[in-house]
């Protein structure tokens, strides 16, 4: 079996619009440095807007869509606190706060540790206990991934729009995400994550 490392952040919040959006932002990857966003409207549509036909791929292999757009997807750092995106139709601006207690818990695991997917397995019960969600689990095609989380900042706020539409201001990641069984906390987030996914 074959285990690919996606090295990076992941990014989910909410908005009032009922708009959810999840971006990845892959520093080292497979597929060298990438981003990809996946975003389920108010009705439940789920739309990943990939870089590539590489990229939307094997992304598209790993989780389940109702459409896929291939267009440039920016990701921006401009300071310490900001992260913007430019996905062909969703533009957006997002502002991060300090780390909550469970964000200081992450970050003093040693990083070596908190990648391995024997820890991340460890981690499953209790987080699906404290927190509803996943370390490790069955993805599409026969993949298993394993989350790798070592640090969570909190999200505080967010200037976002859908061709031009105001998403609206910042709320809980609710109703959860179906892309797959990996999600993201309800409270709007950003986490530093290594993810693991083997190949059947």
């Amino acid at each position: 079996m074959t285990r690919l490392q996606f090295d990076g952040w992941i990014l989910g919040l909410g908005t009032t619009s009922g708009t959810r959006v999840v971006l990845g932002h892959w520093a080292r990857s497979p597929l060298g440095p990438i981003s990809d966003v996946m975003v389920q409207r108010p009705d439940g549509h789920r739309v990943l807007l990939a870089p590539t036909e590489e990229v939307a791929a094997f992304v598209g292999s790993t989780y389940t869509f109702d459409e896929v757009r291939l267009v440039p997807v920016t990701v921006g750092r401009p300071d310490g606190t900001t992260w913007t995106v430019d996905a062909g139709p969703l533009q957006g601006r997002v502002r991060t706060g300090p780390r909550p207690a469970l964000g200081r818990l992450l970050h003093a695991v040693p990083a070596r540790l908190a990648r391995t997917p024997a820890w991340v397995g460890l981690l499953d019960l209790p987080a699906r206990l404290s927190t509803g969600l996943r370390t490790k689990g069955s993805a599409g095609n026969g993949r298993t991934e394993w989350y790798g989380v070592q640090d969570l900042h909190t999200l505080t706020g967010v200037d976002a729009r859908w061709d031009g539409e105001p998403l609206g201001a910042l709320t809980a990641v609710r109703p959860p995400v179906t892309f797959g069984f990996g999600s993201v906390p309800p409270r709007p987030s950003v986490v530093r994550v290594m993810t693991t996914v083997q190949l059947p």
